[in-house]
């Protein structure tokens, strides 16, 4: 059974979209892309390299595969090599031109994700794709979310969890905060919410 592990940025409002720079997601007139830049420190740079220094694949959504496509296989950044030498499994109904160890999901996506799971290999790691991870949630797919918190609120944008979201319980295993006032967070899925009345 393989892991899906959640990797994102999120700001204290829930917004996940163009994290990493203004141009980077513009769909819906999103306006305000970038907004981790100044506050992406060692820290959070440390952390991430920790996350992918083992052997994972990649569980991505269309618009992020196009990002990473352009940008991973020419760079001479040392985090470039576990990217490139992962097979990526992306969840599209367009045909994948690139040869770049990549895998098109066919038929619906939550069925086919299943079937990915439920083979052996390793963890699979899914990467901004936003619309990916609406589905992994409303269908109960997704075993950690490893959060990196930003200490803004951004208003507008695609959020993290969205209407549909399953009705699921998770702990924290792990936490820390970077000098910059990034929390991160890993929070692994522990079956049925812990309900309750104070009445």
């Amino acid at each position: 059974m393989r892991k899906i592990s959640v990797l994102t940025f999120v700001s204290l409002d829930g917004v996940m979209q163009g994290p990493g720079a203004p141009e980077e997601d513009t769909s819906g007139g999103f306006r305000h892309g970038g907004w981790t830049v100044g506050y992406f420190d060692d820290f959070v740079g440390q952390e991430m390299a920790r996350q992918m220094g083992h052997k994972f694949d990649l569980l991505l959504g269309r618009r992020t595969y196009d990002i990473f496509a352009s940008y991973w296989p020419h760079s001479n950044d040392p985090g470039a090599a576990p990217i490139n030498n992962a097979t990526k499994y992306v969840a599209t109904n367009r045909p994948l031109t690139k040869d770049w160890n990549t895998v098109r999901l066919e038929g619906a996506v939550a069925e086919a994700i299943r079937k990915l799971k439920a083979q052996s290999g390793p963890e699979l790691q899914v990467h901004g794709s936003g619309t990916l991870i609406q589905t992994l949630l409303k269908n109960d797919l997704v075993d950690e979310l490893w959060l990196k918190i930003f200490p803004v609120t951004i208003g507008s944008g695609r959020r993290l969890f969205a209407d549909g979201t399953a009705y699921a319980g998770f702990e924290l295993v792990e936490s820390s905060a970077s000098p910059s006032g990034v929390i991160l967070a890993k929070y692994r899925r522990a079956g049925k919410v812990k309900s309750g009345s104070f009445i």
